[in-house]
């Protein structure tokens, strides 16, 4: 077996936004390292330069994964475009900054696909990264995830450290917020579909026209290319993490529909905006170091099913 670059066996690791889908997921992937998960109460609000140094200085982590985020859907983002912007920056620059003054060894911070221009060439390659406009949709979000991308490789530069950023597609899976006021298409379809059903309504209706295509990953399969990413890359670039097949909002509405078991029909409410046309990432760079997703969509969609089911449905 290839020896790694960088060694988790014995390192402090912290997650940060382990409380959240994507952080939890990465709490459950490294359970199977030989390492000690670190965590921060929810009293550290890491938009707070002094909260942050202080708790970094109290627990000394050797890697930090920077999950942490304002996230949200298209409405979210139109609502609340200071606080996307304000919060994110925050977060990245408290946390970059406190782990370059404490000698983090290694740090791995998430942005988003959406970081992309609007029109970038299909399937999306790092490169594409300033090339063009950004779907105003969600530019605000996006430009505070560029300039995470770019703190890291500005504190790579200056101060020679192992900061690296990963650029995830579309995440679903346990975990995931299923508020239709601020969700993401995923768990807002699914939302949608269980509520329809069990109200016996005759239709569910989707945003836009149904036409714009997305790649969706399985949360924990983003775990596994996180851990990947850890252990085996460094350098400036920003690395895709996809799943390596998009679909239509239509078929996934309908993929969703057939395994909540809502036969109803499935209406577009074309008042609403569409978003990005397509924004499917290429990942050979990360395919290249041994990675591949293993969660089908279908599968994928059935257990976060049932995780709303068990954790959700009634809220």
């Amino acid at each position: 077996m290839t020896r790694p670059l960088f060694d988790l066996s014995g390192k402090r690791v912290y997650v940060a936004g382990h409380a959240g889908m994507v952080g939890a997921a990465l709490v459950r992937r490294l359970q199977r390292e030989r390492c000690a998960i670190l965590t921060a109460p929810r009293e550290c609000d890491l938009r707070e330069q002094a909260l942050v140094l202080d708790w970094f200085a109290e627990n000394r982590p050797h890697v930090v994964v920077l999950a942490a985020a304002k996230v949200g859907g298209i409405l979210a983002n139109q609502r609340f475009p200071a606080s996307f912007l304000y919060d994110n920056l925050m977060i990245e620059a408290n946390v970059v900054e406190a782990a370059r003054q404490h000698g983090v060894g290694k740090l791995l911070l998430l942005g988003s696909s959406c970081i992309y221009p609007k029109f970038s060439p299909q399937p999306i390659n790092e490169d594409a990264l300033l090339t063009g406009a950004l779907e105003p949709t969600n530019q605000w979000y996006a430009i505070a995830k560029i300039a995470g991308v770019k703190l890291c490789q500005a504190y790579r530069q200056q101060y020679g450290c192992d900061f690296i950023a990963a650029m995830p597609t579309n995440l679903y899976g346990p975990g995931d917020n299923f508020d239709l006021n601020n969700s993401h298409v995923m768990p807002a379809l699914i939302r949608k579909a269980h509520d329809a059903k069990v109200a016996g309504a005759q239709a569910v209706t989707i945003w836009g026209t149904g036409t714009p295509r997305r790649e969706f990953l399985y949360v924990d399969d983003l775990a596994d290319a996180c851990v990947c990413l850890l252990r085996n890359y460094t350098g400036e670039r920003p690395v895709n993490v996809g799943a390596g097949a998009d679909v239509s909002i239509a078929e996934v509405a309908r993929l969703v529909c057939a395994e909540i078991g809502f036969d109803g029909a499935i209406e577009t409410d074309r008042g609403k905006p569409d978003g990005t046309l397509q924004k499917l990432l290429d990942s050979s760079n990360l395919v290249q170091m041994g990675w591949r997703p293993q969660m089908p969509l279908r599968a994928g969609i059935a257990a976060t099913y049932q995780w709303f089911l068990a954790n959700a449905a009634r809220r």
